[in-house]
């Protein structure tokens, strides 16, 4: 920061008690400029973007290779100074409250330049930061001035999408079954027949299983349950995966020669990662075995795949009745408005990035705040612990619309 520039910053106004934004949301700002005598701005702009990004690198004998992608959703920049504006368009430029441009030239002491975005109605992957991968959404600005250094600020804002669900696979029961024929220390034979309510559960929401199990062998068995969490990353062909258990249960044993139900309600913590399968260079996803722990025999196992979708509370603060993504101005000098006003009928439409319904998430959604279940597990929120396991491979994830119209996929190999 010269010392022309004291400080140049972007804020935005929280609009609920999560602080998250969602689809159709408007959020509010200001751009605080501090300056210490007269300044010649080229241009000031305030700029709003989402991005998913991931890299990383392996060691392949004595090279090294880094694995790298991007993927961007919209990028929309709003000048209100500029000077060049031979590449430029009315929509691009902000006025001040008299309907009047910015001025270029600004004296001593504190200038604020409110603005507000409109959130397109399409349902983006949400804020999400792992090992060596993230989705984030962040508001920019950028002061240029002749012969010196841009002067630049960022603000990030959470962006979860909206918990509505349009795939009604997601509400439909799951069913499995297992039979075993025990050998060596443990006789007889065990069956399990195990069943779900559906596949998708809402943060906050129980999981419940309904679990038969017909023990003929000569053993007491348990049933357990094991929740775990699935991260992948890909880049230039290759993938990344790192897992990790994030809920464990176990129901009480069942003797020998016996039959026995047992429903067992999983707990879905309101800190959970939701799920992503909207994104192209990274996925979370989720996984429930249902095993019965068999002394001295290999552990009978069905798994099952679990969606985790958003607070249904998450809903916008302010949506809007279309998918345009507009601006408006409010006084300079101060307070924002708490709400605001209509959208104009010159707001320019959204330029996202990508193919039509690429990222319009017609049915699963990805995690929220990069938080992970919480007390016990190694690692900030957000960051994978050293009880992850990681692995690399080659294989190509199921596509987006694949997962939709067949969620019983066979997973990617892994050890988990």
């Amino acid at each position: 920061m010269s010392l022309t520039v004291k400080n140049i910053s972007v804020v935005y106004n929280p609009i609920n008690q999560n602080n998250t934004f969602t689809s159709g949301d408007s959020i509010s700002g200001q751009v605080i400029l501090d300056v210490a005598k007269d300044t010649q701005m080229q241009s000031l702009s305030v700029k709003i973007k989402g991005k998913a990004e991931v890299c990383w690198s392996e060691r392949h004998g004595k090279t090294t290779v880094v694995y790298s992608d991007k993927e961007k959703y919209y990028s929309v920049e709003r000048f209100f100074v500029r000077e060049d504006k031979t590449h430029g368009n009315d929509h691009e430029m902000l006025k001040d409250p008299s309907g009047q441009p910015y001025s270029a030239v600004v004296a001593p002491g504190r200038h604020v330049y409110p603005f507000a975005f409109q959130l397109p109605q399409q349902h983006f992957p949400p804020t999400f930061k792992g090992s060596v991968g993230k989705v984030v959404y962040s508001l920019e600005t950028k002061l240029s001035r002749s012969m010196r250094i841009s002067s630049k600020a960022k603000a990030e804002f959470h962006y979860v999408p909206s918990p509505v669900v349009s795939n009604p696979e997601l509400m439909v029961p799951q069913h499995g079954t297992k039979d075993k024929q025990m050998k060596l220390f443990t006789s007889g034979s065990v069956s399990m027949n195990i069943k779900t309510e559906k596949m998708g559960y809402y943060l906050g929401e129980g999981l419940k299983v309904l679990t038969e199990v017909q023990n003929n062998s000569s053993r007491a068995i348990k049933p357990k349950y094991r929740l775990y969490e699935k991260h992948s990353f890909f880049a230039n062909g290759k993938r990344k995966l790192n897992t990790r258990d994030v809920l464990k249960e176990e129901g009480e044993p069942i003797e020998p020669n016996s039959k026995k139900t047992v429903t067992k309600v999983l707990p879905i913590p309101p800190n959970f990662t939701i799920s992503i399968l909207n994104c192209r260079i990274l996925k979370v996803e989720y996984r429930l075995v249902v095993y019965l722990d068999v002394p001295y025999a290999f552990d009978p196992e069905i798994k099952f795949p679990v969606v985790i979708l958003p607070l249904q509370s998450l809903s916008g603060a302010n949506s809007a009745p279309n998918s345009d993504f507009g601006i408006w101005n409010q006084p300079a000098g101060g307070n924002v408005y708490p709400n605001p006003p209509p959208m104009p009928p010159s707001a320019p439409p959204l330029n996202a990035v990508g193919q039509p319904g690429q990222f319009g998430a017609p049915g699963y959604y990805g995690p929220p705040l990069n938080q992970f279940p919480a007390p016990g597990y190694p690692g900030p929120p957000g960051q994978f612990g050293p009880s992850f396991s990681h692995q690399s491979d080659s294989s190509a994830p199921p596509s987006y619309q694949e997962y939709q119209l067949h969620p019983q996929l066979p997973d990617h190999p892994e050890k988990a």
